[in-house]
């Protein structure tokens, strides 16, 4: 389980490449990519085959991206993750989040064995709005929840 401490580190990071944004307008991960430009960060879309997600440069690859981001949101597809953290790795990105919302999201076992014999930090299995402060109602509920059952982070 993350700590409270390594997901602030990710949230102090300035510049944070989402990687696996969708190309659907509708989709939760576009949400997420929308928040975090709300909230001021400097965040960079990867997604290959796609030129640009709301007017934002896209990267089909993370090594791509310039300058360097310091952290990355992995919204992918957990069989994908081993191959996406390996690409964090050769770009220097020492802060990984696998996400997940529902279902197994983007955490896998190989991934995260690989991120700690690699020092990359990782929060792995949450969803970042619920950290957010002011976040809406659904994710503040979703944390309250976590509490009471003694499953947020510490």
């Amino acid at each position: 389980m993350a700590t409270m401490a390594q997901i602030c580190e990710f949230f102090n990071s300035g510049r944070i490449a989402l990687v696996g944004v969708s190309r659907n307008a509708k989709d939760f991960t576009r949400v997420l990519f929308r928040e975090f430009l709300a909230r001021g960060y400097d965040a960079v879309p990867v997604h290959p085959g796609v030129g640009d997600i709301e007017g934002h440069p896209c990267f089909a690859r993370i090594q791509e991206i310039t300058p360097p981001v310091e952290a990355a949101l992995l919204l992918t597809a957990p069989q994908v993750t081993i191959e996406v953290v390996r690409d964090c790795a050769a770009a220097g990105v020492t802060r990984i989040w696998m996400y997940r919302g529902t279902g197994a999201g983007a955490v896998s076992r190989e991934a995260l064995a690989y991120c700690q014999a690699n020092g990359i930090q990782v929060v792995a299995g949450e969803c970042p709005m619920m950290f957010f402060p002011d976040a809406g109602f659904p994710h503040r509920f979703h944390g309250f929840l976590r509490r009471i059952t003694g499953r947020y982070p510490q």
